[in-house]
Order: C-alpha cells, then structure tokens, then sequence
C-alpha cells in the first residue's frame, strides 16, 4: 500500500485520550458496543503499550510491536519514559500500523491512546502518529476524557482546562472534550455551580472568587486570575456529560464526534439509532440537555439526602 493510499475512501473514527483513570478503555469499551447495535462496523485499535486488560475486542494492538514492560525492563526506564521510548517506536514503525490497519478498510475506528498527559501536551511523537493516520485518509476527532470529579475542587478544574486546552493546541485535531463518570459524581461532593457552568465553561471569574475564599488559594488569586483569562481568550474548551451506561448520554457524545470529524451516517444507521433509543426513552425521544444530566444530579443528590434522613 502506497504512502497516501490507505483506500480511495475516507476512514472515520475516533483517538481517545486522557489522563490516567479517566475511563478511556471504559469508553471504547462502551462505544464499541453502541456503535455496534446501530450497525456501525467498528475497529478498536489499542495503542496503550501498558494496557493489559482489554475489556473490548482488539483488533490491533500495539503490544504486538512493543510492550512498556518490555521497555522498562530491558532499558532501565521508568513508566513515564517508558511510554515516551513506546511512542518513538511506533512512530518509527509507521509501516507496522499501516500494514495492521489496511486489513479493516471500511470499518469505523477507536484509537485507544495511552494516558500519560505529556504526550498531548508537548511531545510529538503520537501528534506525528495521528498526522500520518491524516495522510492516509483518516478523518480522525479527539475525543479527551477528564474525570467529572474535578469539578468538584475548583483549583483542580483550572488545572483541567489548562491541560485541555493546551491538549486542543497541540494535538491539532477536531476536539470534543468530555467529562466522564457522571454517574459518579454525586460521590465526589456537591458542586459549587450548576453542572451547565462547568460544561459551557460559563465566566471563570466566579471559580476564581470561589478559589479566594480559601486561605491556601487567596495568595494565589493573581495567578489564578492569569490562567482564567488564558482559557476565556482562546475560548475553545467546553465538556459534554458522559454516563457510559446511559445510552442517552452515550447518543450525545457520539453525536458531537460525528459533527467533529464530518462523519454522515446514512438511512439505514440513523433508523436504527433512532430504534434503539426509542426502546430505551420512548417514541418521542429528543436529545437530552445538560439541563437533564443536572436533574439527575441533583434528584440523586436529594435522595442521598433523603435517605441520611431516614437513618437518623
């Protein structure tokens, strides 16, 4: 196969990156098999070097090229290193990749990407890897998991936006930022705001004067001022809600890729989605606002309350 001939047809699909713990093998998991019962035929691709338990049916994975146990072992590196050495590899072995790939043309991708921050923040080797998907027709979107527990310190949701945006920059590809494990975040504590605040991203300056009322913080509110006016002036960074197990939820964020990464489905899949989400919400379903992933919130959180109540 030819330099810029991974097919005459586009391929579409999906990188999914983030932190460690922010639940990217969880998602492809859960994608693959939506995707799956709408009658999209999907690939999942593991480029995670650590990744040893796959909850998902992996049709390349990259531990058949290197391996971080290997790397580790054999050069004396650390995990973090170790990664790093991992994706140096592989972008020297675009030829592996590309011979794997060319035996699933046709098929919608999910690229599940390693969670070490510094690889999409400053270091270049998996940018060049997604660079060389592009050249051989892949239309690719990022999708960035960030755990919803954030939102629940507001010092630690500066820092969020702060990697998510320098995440959007370097990368260079369509982004859809998303805020996972949703149906966890009542455990996580009450939140300052309503949930449409952290999402939209609405004005920072309320986080900062939140932030000012803790001693610790209220000798850093200059800086903190300087890091929210970064994130307000590029305004690119806002989060769409994910509940893996809810297949509304999971509709939503499928929804946003598709627009990223200028995937048009046809008759046949969207009557099947439509089906699909009719068995689980009823005939008159609508896409769900961040207003309805709030009420579940809080009604959850009532109930929490409710029953401490009960016990007393």
């Amino acid at each position: 196969m030819s330099e810029g001939s991974q097919g005459s047809s586009l391929a579409f699909g999906q990188v999914v990156i983030g932190p460690p713990g922010s639940g990217k093998t969880t998602y492809c998991h859960g994608m693959q098999e939506f995707l799956g019962r709408i009658g999209r035929k999907v690939t999942v691709v593991n480029l995670d070097p650590a990744n040893e338990a796959m909850p998902y049916q992996c049709a390349v994975d990259v531990a058949e090229l290197v391996t971080l146990c290997d790397v580790m072992e054999s050069l004396n590196l650390g995990p973090n290193g170790g990664l790093i050495y991992c994706m140096e590899y592989l972008e020297a072995n675009f030829d592996w990749l590309q011979e794997k790939l060319a035996a699933f043309k046709g098929r919608y991708y999910l690229f599940d990407c390693p969670g070490q921050v510094e690889l999409y923040t400053h270091h270049n080797a998996l940018k060049n890897v997604f660079a060389q998907l592009a050249k051989w027709n892949f239309r690719l979107a990022a999708v960035h998991l960030v755990d919803s527990h954030y939102c629940t310190d507001p010092g630690k949701f500066i820092s969020v936006l702060c990697t998510s945006l320098s995440t959007m920059l370097h990368v260079e590809l369509p982004h859809v930022n998303v805020l996972s494990k949703m149906d966890l975040i009542e455990q996580y504590g009450k939140l300052a705001f309503n949930l449409d605040y952290y999402t939209e991203v609405l004005d920072l300056s309320y986080l900062v004067d939140h932030l000012a009322s803790d001693p610790f913080f209220r000798n850093y509110r200059r800086l903190n001022e300087k890091l929210v006016e970064v994130i307000e002036d590029y305004s690119l960074v806002s989060f769409v809600p994910l509940n893996v197990q809810d297949k509304e939820s999971m509709r939503r964020v499928l929804q946003a890729v598709d627009k990223a990464n200028g995937y048009s489905f046809g008759d046949r899949e969207h009557r099947s989605l439509e089906a699909l989400m009719s068995a689980a919400v009823g005939a008159d379903f609508h896409f769900a606002s961040t207003l309805a992933v709030q009420e579940k919130y809080v009604h959850s959180r009532d109930k929490a309350v409710e029953e401490e109540v009960m016990d007393l």
